[in-house]
Parts: structure tokens; C-alpha cells; sequence
């Protein structure tokens, strides 16, 4: 068997480096292993470079989101493939695609026993906000209602009513986000003025608790999946509750729906790109991860721009 060039970015706030050290020894025994550690200033976009012009084939991203997401950034339109060690708090981009988590060894095995896999990136541009520029992401960015918050419903709960606590998230997120007129452009269709309490565009739909609030969203169809909530008041928030974890959630589970369920609070669309301007800077997340404020920003995918494993 040929031995290749593997790399490996790793967050040492978040892994072990003698756990890794052992996991590498026992699934990857006769390749050559390159190592980097991330820093507070570069969370791994440099790292990820320099394991590209090292000649890896593999490169792991050991640590949450945000370093899955810099490493990502680095390998978009090259042949070196991601694998996964997912060690953070919501390890979206791992759930989404079957990673296993909580083993750091049970990541490495599945990444270099599986097939690669190319998928799409999405790229937020922030035209007005307080991190101007271009940011890739690979599961959703958008405002209002938080994934993190959802991931921090309460423990018990969950445990006795499974999705049903997220309804009390859901509750909590409508007095804590208020509605802003937003004008947005989908595609090439002409630009509407709507009321938003919440948007999400996504590349994958899964957050923590299995809960979905991109039902159709795919990391590998060349689209990019948004949802819009103009929530407003109790009744309308119980509507939203509905469509979000029953219409969109436990009944496409169980194969009734085909396909996202829009009601008057929520909208669904599937575009190439997106244009938004807010009457007023709402506070923003890429991939979990908080941004600052942002009121001008478009959104863009780039098809099977990455290869995972």
C-alpha cells in the first residue's frame, strides 16, 4: 500500500494532542503525518494552506465550526480532501454529513475509510456590517433565531420531551428578536420589500437535537436553501412552531412531506444567490459563530467546490 501525505489542523482548545497523536498511529500507520495547531489569530485558514502546498492528500480539521470552517476555506478548488474530527459544540457540518462524533478515533477511521465526496460552499459577502468582506460557509448564516440558542434548550427537557422543548426555544426567540423590514433580491427575480424576523441560508439543514430547519436543503445540488420567519406575536410564533418542527420536522421524518411546507410565518426558497438590505443591522452568524452586526450582505454558492471525506 502507497504511503500518502496527511495533514492535520487541530484546535488545542478543544482536543488532545496525544489523542490525536494515538488515533493517527492506528488508522494511518504508514503515511506521513504533517501537523498544525491553530492560533487565537488564525483559527486555520494559513494552516490549511501550507498542508495544500505540502502535498497532503487528507487534511483533518480537529476542533468546532469555526475550525472546520478556516480549513475549508483553504482547500475550496484544490485535490486535497477534508475529514472531520469534530470536537466543538455544535459540530453542524458533521451531523449533517454522518460524521461520527464524540470518538476522535471513530472520525479518523470513517474519513479514511470513506469515498470522497465534493460539495458545495456557500460565500457571504458583508457589503455593510462590522466584518466587511467574504466569508465561506458550509452549513448556514443568517439572523435571528439562533442554532446556538436552540442547542441550549434546556437538558431536561429534552431528555423527557425529545423536539418538543424546542418549541420553549422558539417561544424565547420571539420576544428576543424584533421584526425589520428587509428589501431582498433571490436570484434574478425583481427585489421585494418584506418584514423579517429571521433568515437562515443554508447549505445543510440539520442542527443539534436532529431538529431541521432547512428541509431540503443539500451540501451537494448546487443550491442554496433559505428561510424566511416573519413571526409576529404568540399565535403566529404557535404557526411557526408547527411548520418548523412538525410540518418541516417529525412528519417529513416519517415520509409525509415531500418538501419544505411554507406557511403565512415562514417561507422557503432554493436559490443560486440572494441580495439583502436591512433597514436596520441585526446581529449576524456564519456557521454558529457570531460576526458582529451586518445590513448589507449577498450570498452565493460555490458547486462542489470541496472534496470530504
Amino acid at each position: 500500500m502507497m504511503s500518502t501525505v496527511v495533514g492535520v489542523v487541530w484546535n488545542p482548545t478543544k482536543v488532545e494532542l496525544a489523542e490525536l497523536q494515538s488515533a493517527m498511529s492506528e488508522v494511518h500507520p504508514d503515511d506521513e503525518v504533517l501537523w498544525w495547531e491553530t492560533s487565537e489569530d488564525d483559527p486555520g485558514r494559513s494552516m490549511g494552506e501550507e498542508a495544500v502546498k505540502a502535498g497532503c492528500a487528507l487534511v483533518y480539521a480537529a476542533g468546532g465550526d469555526g475550525t472546520v470552517r478556516a480549513v475549508a476555506e483553504a482547500l475550496v478548488g484544490t485535490e486535497t480532501a477534508l475529514g472531520i474530527i469534530p470536537r466543538g459544540t455544535g459540530n453542524l457540518l458533521a451531523r449533517n454529513l454522518g460524521v461520527p462524533l464524540g470518538d476522535v478515533q471513530a472520525a479518523v477511521s470513517h474519513a479514511a475509510a470513506s469515498e470522497v465526496r465534493e460539495i458545495d460552499m456557500g460565500q457571504v459577502r458583508i457589503i455593510e456590517g462590522d466584518d466587511t468582506g467574504e466569508h465561506g460557509f458550509l452549513v448556514m448564516v443568517g439572523f435571528g433565531l439562533d442554532a446556538q440558542m436552540l442547542a441550549a434548550t434546556d437538558d431536561e427537557l429534552k431528555a423527557k420531551a425529545g423536539w418538543l422543548a424546542y418549541v420553549q426555544a422558539l417561544g424565547q426567540a420571539a420576544t428576543a428578536t424584533e421584526l425589520v423590514e428587509a428589501h431582498v433580491a433571490l436570484d434574478d427575480e425583481e427585489t421585494q420589500t418584506v418584514s423579517v424576523h429571521t433568515l437562515l441560508v443554508g447549505n445543510c439543514g440539520m442542527i443539534q437535537g436532529g431538529i431541521t430547519l432547512l428541509p431540503d436543503a443539500t451540501p451537494d445540488d448546487g443550491l442554496l436553501d433559505v428561510l424566511v420567519v416573519s413571526a409576529d406575536g404568540v399565535l403566529v410564533w404557535l404557526d411557526t412552531a408547527k411548520s418548523m418542527l412538525w410540518d418541516n420536522g417529525l412528519k417529513r421524518l416519517l415520509g409525509a412531506n415531500d418538501s419544505a411546507v411554507s406557511t403565512d410565518s415562514t417561507s422557503h426558497a432554493s436559490v443560486k444567490r440572494m441580495r439583502m438590505e436591512l433597514e436596520k443591522a441585526q446581529a449576524f452568524e456564519i456557521d454558529g459563530e457570531e460576526v458582529g452586526e451586518v445590513r448589507v450582505f449577498e450570498v452565493d454558492v460555490l458547486p462542489a467546490a470541496l472534496r470530504v471525506r
